[in-house]
């Protein structure tokens, strides 16, 4: 008896074939960095999805607006380090996370994302092909659908 009902039970598998990617709207004012992060992060590598696996890409477009909102708690603003090296001896510079957003507001999001992305030859990918992240509220991206949170 048991047998039959394993073999009742059929799983799904996710087929690249003819997928279309979703668009989905992400608005960084209403959460902080890492829940922000988070979020998009998983809607990039497609765990959101009852067929996900790892092995065949099934991740969705993303946009983030309002990116120069994000906000972090407690004392982070100050205490964040964004870290560079040009490669040179003695080359090594940083900045906070309050001045990093004064020059370039979609950098720590862009990083936060970054870091959350599993590291393997299809972050680049995911990331410079398939996140879009904008400072204010205006996009120009066409295929919005879906707004995620």
């Amino acid at each position: 008896m048991s047998q039959s009902i394993r073999n009742a039970v059929k799983t799904t598998r996710g087929v690249k074939t003819n997928f279309q990617r979703p668009w989905y709207v992400v608005d960084a004012s209403k959460d902080s960095l890492g829940r922000i992060a988070t979020l998009t992060a998983n809607l990039l590598t497609g765990k959101n999805r009852a067929d996900f696996s790892y092995d065949v890409d099934l991740g969705a477009m993303v946009i983030v607006i309002n990116a120069d909102k994000v906000i972090l708690t407690g004392r982070k603003p100050d205490k964040k380090v964004y870290f560079r090296h040009s490669g040179r001896i003695g080359g090594l510079s940083h900045r906070t996370f309050a001045k990093q957003m004064e020059l370039d507001s979609s950098r720590p999001v862009y990083t936060a994302v970054r870091g959350m992305i599993p590291k393997n030859r299809h972050r680049d990918l995911r990331m410079n092909n398939r996140l879009f992240i904008f400072a204010g509220e205006e996009h120009n991206m066409p295929h919005q659908i879906t707004v995620a949170n």
